[in-house]
């Protein structure tokens, strides 16, 4: 979990956060109130998880709990938006950083961003072995770069005896909160992509809610910290303005060498957070071919390398497309806006799920129906405030994802279902 959600956005995104809320204060508290959120997700995800341990996570739960269209618009928007957005994201983060080596232009980053997103997609293709050996090695090096940053920057405070950085007080909109929000978020996003194997996983009705829970608090505490010396080493308006935070928290504490050094663990990071999340996506489309609902020939093994290449390459090639032709604040926006649609679904389907008898979670969350109902809430409110500040970006975004409600229509009238299904095997029931 901790390795899929530090990825490259936190070397990034406090930038679009304090352009949204210039204050020290109004920061940390929006990368604290993302976190307590995103937690709470994990909480309703890890019940959801252990009453249906199956590969297939966010899909799983929306199909049975609501319906299998339901599941099919979570596909749907995760390869048109969500999972191939978050891959072309991450993919330009690496360019910017890849610039601080190399000067690129604005084609040259796109490229670099497109060869990152081809060369971890070759790998993913030529075995899981090969993709999890990288991603584990990946994982200890951005491991390693939030470390080393958060140490750097204690360091340099209590060495140099830097004061603290005070800026004018700024008014704190709701506008502007919900803003940050969005960016807060999709820095902690991925969190809900350990369900996608759960197969593959050891007792997963335990494992899974364990690695949540533990996972995204081990990130929230990460994030504060790494914010709290990123603001205490550099002027606000540094912070707000830098493309590359990381590289210019480096330049400040060990020179220009150190911003080299960190750059690097911040390009091997990134390079991680891809290997992760393009291992991850086919999984659900090969579940949902198998439940009948994408052409089988999608979830197709290699006779070989026994990966769903075909699947795979799909995903590489619009997640190319879409880091070739979109601008980094527009991939990122438009992913937490239509995730988190999903989410407040997934939220609310507890509602639901918790008045049927044979609904069994081997782990139920506490707090219930509180928590879930600020979950839901607030889901709903990124949603709304995304579509008031933006409503052209945005109502585009949602008539893109409800464009797979006829297409479903017709695949159900068209295509004969699958006669059997191991996602569908499951039903609520102790695992």
């Amino acid at each position: 979990v901790v390795g899929t959600i530090i990825g490259a956005s936190i070397f990034v995104q406090p930038s679009l956060v304090s352009g949204a809320v210039p204050s020290m204060s109004g920061m940390l508290l929006v990368w604290t109130t993302a976190g307590i959120l995103t937690l709470i997700g994990a909480l309703v995800t890890a019940e959801l998880a252990s009453a249906f341990p199956v590969t297939g996570g966010v899909y799983v739960y929306l199909r049975e709990s609501w319906s299998p269209a339901a599941g099919f618009l979570w596909c749907w928007a995760m390869f048109w938006s969500m999972h191939t957005g978050i891959i072309a994201a991450i993919a330009t983060v690496f360019a910017r950083y890849v610039g601080n080596f190399v000067e690129l232009g604005d084609q040259g980053m796109r490229a670099a961003a497109v060869g990152a997103i081809v060369f971890l997609s070759f790998v993913n293709y030529l075995g899981v072995r090969q993709a999890s050996g990288l991603q584990t090695f990946f994982t200890w090096i951005k491991l390693l770069a939030v470390a080393a940053i958060v140490a750097l920057g204690v360091w340099f405070t209590v060495q140099r005896q830097a004061p603290p950085i005070t800026a004018a007080p700024a008014e704190l909109s709701y506008s502007g909160f919900v803003k940050a929000m969005i960016a807060g978020l999709f820095a902690y996003g991925g969190w809900h992509m350990v369900t996608y194997a759960a197969d593959e996983t050891k007792d997963p009705s335990r494992t899974i809610p364990r690695a949540l829970m533990g996972g995204t608090l081990i990130v929230t505490i990460a994030y504060i910290a790494i914010n709290a010396v990123y603001l205490a080493v550099l002027p606000l308006e540094l912070v707000v303005s830098s493309r590359r935070v990381a590289a210019d928290f480096a330049d400040v504490v060990v020179g220009r060498g150190g911003a080299h050094a960190l750059s690097a663990l911040v390009i091997l990071s990134t390079l991680g957070g891809m290997t992760g999340i393009i291992l991850a996506g086919p999984r659900v489309y090969l579940a949902m071919a198998t439940d009948g609902l994408l052409f089988s020939w999608i979830g197709r093994l290699h006779p070989r390398h026994r990966t769903p290449h075909i699947a795979i390459l799909l995903q590489g090639v619009w997640a190319c497309v879409l880091a070739w032709t979109g601008t980094y604040a527009a991939l990122f926006t438009r992913v937490v806006y239509t995730e988190w649609i999903f989410f407040a679904l997934m939220a609310a389907s507890l509602f639901l799920l918790r008045r049927r008898a044979d609904y069994q979670p081997a782990y139920r969350m506490r707090a219930y129906p509180l928590l879930a109902g600020i979950f839901v809430l607030s889901s709903l409110a990124i949603v709304v405030d995304a579509i008031r500040s933006d409503p052209r970006d945005s109502l585009l975004g949602l008539g893109m994802v409800l464009a797979g409600l006829p297409v479903y229509w017709v695949w159900k009238v068209v295509a004969k279902p699958a006669e059997t299904s191991p996602t569908s095997h499951t039903r609520p029931g102790p695992s």
